[in-house]
């Protein structure tokens, strides 16, 4: 079995956080309140890593478009997508070893990149964290996100907020690949596999920018 590492959707050098945000609880609105903020791909950036019994990789994946919904200075909603046809693997240097890579993470032991070409993540729900300190996430994200035509409902913290006519969301998430049908090289599916066996967590990093 080959020793390729799950990467993911949704840790690569990122570009840095956005500049603290204050973030509390939105009130209830007319729809017309709500402002659409449109994501911005060249600024955004999107970064996964993975770990095996005996190795890991990193890399990054790029946003192809989205928005941010926006109430006065105060994210309620939105929806992202990824076209997993640019996944990266940024520790593999070797172009041979990248492709083979990249080419198996494409196919159908994985994502199966032409069949499902983009993935995307819906917001359902912000909630703030009450105290949070300016520097650290402010705020917990429900939302639903579908890989390979496969939906699950996922939580996580952020940082969100509006600040100078820009929209913003970093954070970090971890995801059980699995959920989404992918068990290749998974030890709770295939328990004779040994130091082959791939973690069913994955994480994702991610700094999304968007502007009217």
């Amino acid at each position: 079995m080959k020793k390729f590492l799950m990467p993911a959707l949704l840790g690569a050098a990122l570009l840095a956080a956005p500049a603290a945000f204050a973030y509390t609880a939105p009130t209830k609105v007319a729809a017309k309140a709500v402002a659409v903020y449109k994501l911005q791909p060249q600024l955004s950036t999107l970064g996964w890593e993975g770990k095996a019994v005996t190795h890991g990789h990193n890399g990054t994946m790029q946003f192809t478009g989205g928005d941010l919904q926006v109430n006065g200075n105060q994210v309620v909603g939105g929806m992202v997508t990824v076209d997993m046809k640019t996944m990266k693997a940024t520790d593999i240097t070797d172009a041979e070893n990248h492709a083979k890579f990249v080419g198996h993470m494409s196919g159908d032991d994985f994502f199966s990149s032409e069949k499902f070409p983009t993935s995307t993540f819906k917001i359902t729900s912000i909630k703030p964290i009450a105290g949070a300190a300016a520097t650290a996430d402010n705020a917990t994200i429900n939302g639903d996100m579908t890989i390979k035509g496969v939906t699950q409902a996922i939580s996580f913290p952020a940082k969100v907020g509006v600040k100078n006519g820009v929209a913003a969301a970093t954070g970090k998430v971890t995801i059980d690949r699995t959920k989404f049908g992918l068990k290749y090289g998974s030890k709770t599916f295939f328990d004779s596999i040994g130091d082959k066996a791939i973690n069913d967590d994955f994480t994702l990093v991610f700094n999304i920018v968007a502007k009217q």
